[in-house]
């Protein structure tokens, strides 16, 4: 689900899970998905095999950014906790998965360690609409750093939000800011996903090219149903991306 407002509950209060949840993640109430031995054993095992955590484990592809910002996979709860012992202040989480097994614990953990947590869904395979775009802009504008973005595989979204960054906050040209969609971090600019490689191609040729800022490109030029029209991502990537990456 794509939203233009990014949600975030402050450090000090456990993040809700839905309309009136606050109250009972702050109680243990027996419907919490961690309030049970066999809830918690249930989250840390979606975590680990459904999520494909047991991959993470070993590398969580984490990288700097510029300017206090990280960007990773799914972390883990420990992953967190060392975040924040390094001086950590936010976590943006990019996924929209509240039915995740680790979105609890990452709930929990961001609580306990006194990150802030924030939720900002985008989506892969779509072009990315005007309302994305502008949330970014505005949540980039008012968190804390350090802090930290991630998707599932940090891969694709992770990889958007963070060029995105870089235009929005630091002034990167799109050719600067393209570096952190590529191979090595696991995108696959063939796939469908290359999609969101097609939005800043289109913004480098009809906006950037023309002295336009990132925002005002997209508020006056940019059509996103045009760009879905245009983009012919290949079937060999697709299948690749979709049945053996599994990405979301």
């Amino acid at each position: 689900m794509q939203t233009d407002q990014a949600t975030s509950t402050p450090p000090e209060a456990a993040p809700p899970t839905g309309a009136g949840a606050a109250d009972d993640y702050a109680t243990g109430a027996a419907d919490h998905p961690l309030a049970t031995r066999s809830g918690r054993v249930k989250a840390w095992l979606d975590l680990i095999f459904v999520d494909h955590g047991f991959i993470r484990l070993a590398y969580l592809n984490l990288h700097h950014v510029g300017s206090g910002l990280w960007r990773a996979a799914q972390p883990a709860p420990a992953d967190f906790r060392r975040f924040a012992a390094k001086g950590g202040r936010s976590v943006v989480n990019l996924r929209g998965g509240r039915d995740l097994g680790a979105w609890p614990l990452e709930q929990e953990a961001c609580a306990a360690a006194g990150l802030a947590l924030y939720e900002l869904p985008f989506r892969t395979r779509q072009a990315p609409s005007k309302e994305t775009v502008r949330a970014a802009a505005d949540l980039f504008a008012r968190i804390e750093y350090p802090a930290l973005i991630h998707c599932k595989s940090g891969a694709d979204r992770t990889g958007f939000a963070a060029a995105l960054y870089l235009i929005l906050r630091e002034g990167r040209t799109v050719a600067e800011a393209k570096r952190q969609l590529l191979l090595r971090y696991g995108h696959m600019r063939a796939s469908r996903a290359g999609i969101l490689d097609a939005f800043f191609d289109r913004y480098r040729e009809d906006g950037e090219a023309r002295g336009m800022e990132l925002l005002d490109w997209v508020e006056t030029r940019y059509d996103p149903d045009a760009l879905k029209q245009s983009f012919r991502p290949q079937t060999w990537a697709s299948v690749v991306y979709d049945w053996i990456l599994r990405r979301e």
